[in-house]
């Protein structure tokens, strides 16, 4: 500053050099003859001491010398031009002092400049199409088989020291790739099989087995009873057998194990007819496994911790002993199919129907009831507090970086859990490096946040990621608008099915339509929808999502738009080796037919476009208009539902009409949300913000309010389980009941209209 004053003053000087100015005198600077020096009295009352006594001019003292008017003009101009410049400077000199941030110098070389010049030339040029192309070059067959090996452990529970080993590798991951990683600690309780005391099963007093595999979360203790023959345990089976006669309360039910049917929801259902315990078993007719394979699993009907049901499994939280209502009150415990068959063989009583018959040999596979030796079940299974680490990684987002979407895969199993957690720990941890070397090489700036999640303890039902969403619910719905599950994405070969928010069943379809389909065996340049084109999208490729599922509390717990997908064997119900050591690299490579690597890569693709759509787009591609046709769905059968019930006449209140009404108020809302949309400047921040904003609430709005997260932690009105749920509408008897439950889901889904119309005061509230 002091020098910029300097040079004006300089200036100055210069452009007056030739008059200098006084009080009184006017003198030129050359040494001209004495007529040009003249002194000019501005007043009587001044007099300057040091004055000459005699003026120089004509005699008698008046003035003879008189300035010329061109000299006197130009004088004025200098002048003002004077005031003018300094004015200008002074103004600069302000500006820059208040409006300039004061930042330390930066020195870059020539190699760093051209860099910097190139960075914003890609940041500036990447389209779409560059983005998935990019994608597409870096997840490669031959990268996920080379991460592949430093991933695979023959054994990894959760707590174990193999979990913890690759929990380092993904940590250190995360780290090399400048992902800023951090870790989420949990204090749980695992349940595990009691190494001092094996669980027992006895015919009299013949033991059938000891067997190694548990079911955790079981009750503990001894029962006895006699062995009766339940099927699969579903509510189709128990109906026909107590139609049979069959008694069951107090038994000792034996069950196949099925992919159709949760092992804790097959439990449930025998316990609510007073059985005192329930044997598992694989059946040859449903796996072709050796007679002596084992079965892991739990029986916890929920997810998360069962002893901190609806909040976190810190260790500085102090909540007092409680337990969850999905705890079992029987026992539970596995055992092997050749244990089975010596059971089955026992039991007596009447032929089963044609459905229950399986594949045991020498079996006539009878329902039992008749045998005059009961059966005792010992179950000495231990709780242990574990601590269970969580690891994260995240792509900041350069726009929005307070809003991301989640990726995750469980990292822990029982046994390799090839397909259960192998394959998507290394798919996570690939995604990871493809898009980071995207952001840091390639120039692709993202507007929101990627965030990757390695979670533990998800064997025992979810229990890592239900307890990161139960310590950090309040903000979750506010930052996450989508997670999407990397778990058992590939099984099989042959067909793609998903589970998701219908909010996604847009964004999935037309992914779809862009990956191609790593399963074609010759068809080349076809995509995955064309595998599904000509047919009905949405019954061909989705389907319910179930409890177990990894992304169930997401959506369920925390309403948060979440999917699962997964390459599978044509006409398979499930992956068979789930649960079993059997779950290795050499079974999943002969279910995909030997192309695990290119099934991979097709599911890595297809997980990394649906997170890159949403983190790159101005307005997250999340379809309010599809959730209407699921919802009018539901909403048609439960008008049909009640139109039976009241029509004695009996219940003149009990009406779909309020409901039908708040249906139509979201769908007014969906309507003005496109219509917002499409009149959205997506350059505007703030606009598309707002946009987003009111996309988000939809989810978390459909989570009734009026239930507790402890006693019903799954509180989604269409994918929940309660009573507050839209399917409890058309399973309920008792009208008083009805009434009630019709009411609280009327203005759960009118809440959910309110929360995404926009501002409050254009609200439709027309109940």
């Amino acid at each position: 500053m002091a020098a910029a004053i300097n040079q004006a003053r300089s200036a100055l000087s210069k452009m007056f050099n030739r008059e200098q100015y006084s009080h009184f005198t006017l003198q030129s600077d050359g040494e001209g003859d004495e007529g040009s020096h003249v002194e000019v009295r501005l007043s009587d009352d001044v007099v300057d001491d040091h004055a000459p006594s005699e003026q120089v001019g004509q005699p008698g003292g008046s003035p003879s010398y008189r300035p010329r008017p061109q000299q006197n003009y130009r004088k004025v101009c200098y002048l003002a031009l004077g005031t003018l410049f300094i004015f200008i400077i002074g103004y600069l000199i302000g500006y820059v002092s208040h409006h300039s941030p004061r930042k330390e110098p930066i020195t870059c070389d020539s190699e760093q400049e051209v860099g910097v010049a190139e960075e914003a030339i890609v940041e500036s040029s990447l389209s779409w199409n560059d983005i998935t192309s990019l994608l597409a070059q870096r997840l490669t067959p031959d990268a996920f088989n080379s991460r592949l090996s430093d991933v695979e452990q023959p054994d990894h529970a959760a707590g174990s020291r193999a979990d913890g080993i690759l929990e380092y590798h993904v940590f250190d991951s995360f780290k090399s790739l400048e992902m800023e990683p951090w870790t989420d600690v949990h204090y749980v309780q695992l349940q595990t099989a009691n190494s001092q005391k094996p669980n027992r099963v006895l015919i009299g007093q013949e033991a059938v087995g000891q067997p190694k595999g548990y079911l955790a979360y079981s009750a503990t203790g001894k029962a006895q009873g006699k062995a009766v023959y339940g099927n699969y345990g579903s509510q189709e089976d128990l109906m026909l057998l107590q139609t049979l006669k069959v008694e069951l309360n107090g038994t000792v039910i034996l069950l196949r194990a099925t992919g159709q049917i949760s092992l804790a929801q097959q439990v449930a259902n025998v316990a609510a007819l007073g059985v005192s315990a329930v044997l598992i078993y694989l059946d040859p007719k449903d796996y072709k496994f050796q007679p002596t394979t084992e079965l892991y699993g739990h029986v916890h009907l929920g997810s998360g911790d069962p002893f901190t049901p609806g909040f976190p499994s810190f260790n500085h939280t102090k909540f007092p002993r409680t337990q969850s209502s999905g705890l079992p009150t029987v026992l539970a415990q596995s055992i092997t199919a050749a244990s089975a068959a010596k059971i089955l063989s026992l039991i007596g009583g009447l032929e089963s129907p044609l459905s229950f018959k399986g594949s045991l040999d020498n079996v006539k596979y009878t329902l039992g009831g008749a045998s005059s030796e009961d059966v005792t079940v010992e179950v000495n299974n231990v709780l242990q507090d574990t601590e269970i680490h969580n690891v994260f990684g995240v792509i900041k987002g350069f726009t929005e970086p307070d809003q991301y979407v989640v990726l995750g895969a469980q990292r822990d199993s029982w046994g390799p859990g090839y397909a259960k957690a192998t394959v998507g720990t290394t798919l996570l941890l690939e995604l990871a490096r493809a898009v980071s070397e995207m952001v840091h090489t390639d120039g692709f700036r993202p507007r929101r946040s990627l965030v990757f999640a390695s979670w533990s303890a998800g064997e025992y039902g979810s229990v890592g990621s239900t307890e990161w969403l139960e310590g950090f619910f309040s903000s979750l719905d506010r930052r996450v608008f989508t997670y999407i599950s990397l778990d058992g994405v590939v099984t099989g070969h042959g067909e793609f099915k998903a589970s998701a928010s219908p909010l996604l069943y847009s964004l999935l379809e037309s992914t779809m339509k862009e990956v191609k389909n790593p399963i074609g065996f010759g068809e080349s340049g076809k995509s995955l929808y064309d595998k599904v084109s000509g047919v009905n999208f949405e019954k061909a490729v989705f389907e319910p999502m179930k409890m177990e599922d990894s992304a169930y509390p997401f959506l369920a717990f925390s309403g948060i738009p979440s999917l699962s997908f997964r390459f599978v064997s044509q006409g398979s119900e499930a992956y068979p080796y789930y649960g079993t050591s059997l779950d290795n690299k050499d079974h999943l490579g002969y279910a995909t037919a030997h192309r695990l690597s290119f099934l991979a890569t097709g599911a890595g693709l297809v997980a990394g476009q649906l997170a890159l759509r949403l983190v790159h787009d101005h307005v997250l591609r999340l379809d309010v208009q599809r959730y209407r046709t699921v919802l009018s769905q539901s909403v048609v059968k439960i008008n049909q539902r009640l139109k039976q019930v009241t029509r004695d006449g009996s219940a003149e209140s009990l009406s779909a009409r309020w409901l039908i009404m708040a249906l139509g108020s979201y769908s007014r809302a969906a309507t003005d949300l496109n219509t917002d949309l499409l009149n959205t400047d997506l350059t505007d921040t703030l606009a598309c913000h707002n946009i987003n904003d009111r996309i988000m609430r939809v989810e978390h709005n459909l989570l009734s309010p009026y239930v507790s997260p402890k006693e019903v932690p799954f509180r989604h009105l269409l994918f929940g389980r309660g009573s507050h749920t839209l399917a409890a509408l058309l399973e309920g008897e008792d009208r008083e009941v009805l009434r009630t439950q019709l009411a609280l889901a009327t203005w759960t889904l009118q809440g959910c209209a309110n929360a995404f119309s926009g501002d409050i005061w254009d609200s439709d509230n027309q109940i």
